[in-house]
């Protein structure tokens, strides 16, 4: 791995979320690094150069590196390739790339179009403003960082949930999942064979969740009953004869009951009626 000293250096003028998020990404890695910013990487310069100088961390360069999907590094793919699986481990690094950076990098090659590359384009200068462009960029890359850093999190957070979650599938019956407390489920319970997930909530009683039969697609493997859909308290009761039924989304995805028994009756009676 490469190894950072205190400076890095980017272009200047007009930044983009590639070089915002490359730039936040190092300082959490290296807090006390100064991004400096220019147009031409001075000779000798001693630090890390990226998005500019055709060196390793850029991407403007014939023969640019391609993802084997299609989707181009730009500078910040380059860097997360780098470092991004000491940070989160090498499986979370690559759903991160998947899910997090390419649709950066695949918009600072192509204009594609990003929400987030969009929300960062307007830290940049309006016509008329007489503020600095490296003012302007410092206060992207903040955004940036805590961008990241929720980001990163998230991701802590799934990999603490998962011996708890592994351990309540492993105690489950009948297809039904139940949690002690609500925790990150989804990378263990989608490519398994539980259906439903049960847990307290925040409001009192308790909630239940659909499993997606995969990560691509909210295609429920088994969904609460058609005619449960957005009904009011006393709808749902007498429609299911469950007592403390008193929520089922519109969606069919969520439904909450007052007792963990009658959450779990629910989820059985969703079963029962596709068999």
């Amino acid at each position: 791995m490469i190894k950072m000293n205190n400076c890095g250096m980017t272009h200047g003028g007009k930044f983009h979320a590639d070089d915002v998020f490359s730039s936040a990404l190092l300082k959490i890695i290296n807090p006390e690094i100064e991004i400096i910013r220019g147009f031409q990487v001075p000779e000798n310069f001693d630090g890390l150069v990226f998005d500019i100088g055709s060196g390793k961390f850029d991407h403007h360069q014939e023969g640019a590196e391609v993802r084997d999907n299609g989707v181009p590094y730009a500078a910040f793919g380059l860097l997360w390739r780098e470092f991004g699986e000491s940070l989160v481990g090498a499986e979370d690094a690559v759903l991160f790339d998947e899910k997090f950076i390419q649709p950066i990098d695949e918009d600072d090659n192509t204009g594609c179009g990003n929400p987030l590359s969009r929300v960062i384009g307007k830290w940049n200068l309006s016509w008329d403003s007489e503020e600095s462009s490296d003012d302007c960029f410092r206060e992207a890359v903040a955004l940036a960082e805590t961008i990241l850093k929720k980001e990163f999190e998230s991701i802590f957070s799934r990999q603490r949930a998962k011996g708890l979650v592994e351990e309540a599938l492993a105690h489950s019956k009948d297809g039904i999942v139940i949690l002690p407390k609500f925790a990150p489920w989804q990378g263990v319970l989608i490519p398994s064979d539980a259906q439903f997930v049960v847990y307290p909530s925040l409001r009192g009683g308790f909630n239940a969740q659909v499993i997606p039969v995969d990560f691509d697609t909210k295609t429920a493997k088994c969904d609460f009953p058609q005619e449960w859909a957005g009904k009011s308290e006393a709808e749902l009761q007498n429609l299911s004869g469950i007592k403390t039924l008193s929520f089922c989304h519109n969606n069919r995805f969520l439904i909450s009951a007052g007792t963990l028994e009658d959450t779990v009756k629910a989820c059985k009676t969703s079963l029962d009626a596709i068999v």
